[in-house]
């Protein structure tokens, strides 16, 4: 028997992992040995999931929770699948799916109706991932479609801002002054003396 593995994955840092860790700790799965990103599913590009397949061996033992949580890319999750099951040679268990077990059935209808079990769920898991960017996308367009803006907010430029540069070329006030009474940051003050073209020395 080798070591026994958790895999613990979040969306985004906002997000709660208490579920994943519950069920990590009622298998027994020492703290040490359970690795958590809180990133995306939709490729297996992940700090702690790369180390965590780096140090995995022969014989080891991997808990998941549930499919979608190991990733949400159909063909990336068969090609991981297969490179920890037949390449290092460990098992996997994913909790919420007993057929999803690779320490039963490991004759030829076991591996069959675990190959199919897979297909069906990370097919499910990649298309909730395509739904949740259609409606984030929709959800976007809907509320641009009633005003609300994206992005940084414009800088409003003041009506004297020539003359606040003029005042500040001729050393009339200083930066400091300047920015000031442009109520703007420095990269922003020379960004938009570019804009509007008061580079120049005739302003």
């Amino acid at each position: 028997m080798g070591n026994v593995y958790g895999y613990v994955r979040v969306s985004t840092m906002c997000q709660n992992e208490d579920r994943q860790m519950i069920a990590m700790q009622e298998k027994k799965v020492p703290k040490s040995n359970i690795y958590m990103d809180k990133q995306s599913g939709k490729d297996f590009n992940r700090p702690y999931y790369v180390r965590l397949v780096e140090t995995m061996q022969k014989g080891d033992l991997l808990y998941v929770l549930s499919i979608d949580r190991l990733g949400r890319n159909y063909e990336e999750i068969q090609n991981q699948w297969r490179i920890l099951t037949k390449e290092i040679g460990i098992d996997i268990c994913v909790i919420n799916m007993p057929l999803l077990d690779t320490r039963k059935g490991k004759d030829l209808m076991g591996n069959f109706i675990a190959d199919l079990v897979l297909q069906i769920l990370s097919f499910v898991a990649e298309s909730e991932r395509v739904n949740i960017k259609k409606r984030q996308e929709q959800g976007i367009a809907a509320a641009k479609a009633k005003g609300v803006k994206f992005g940084r907010p414009k800088t409003k430029i003041p009506k004297d801002f020539p003359k606040i540069v003029r005042d500040w070329r001729y050393k009339k006030i200083s930066l400091e002054e300047a920015l000031k009474r442009a109520q703007m940051s420095k990269s922003t003050f020379y960004r938009k003396m570019q804009e509007y073209k008061l580079l120049e020395k005739n302003i």
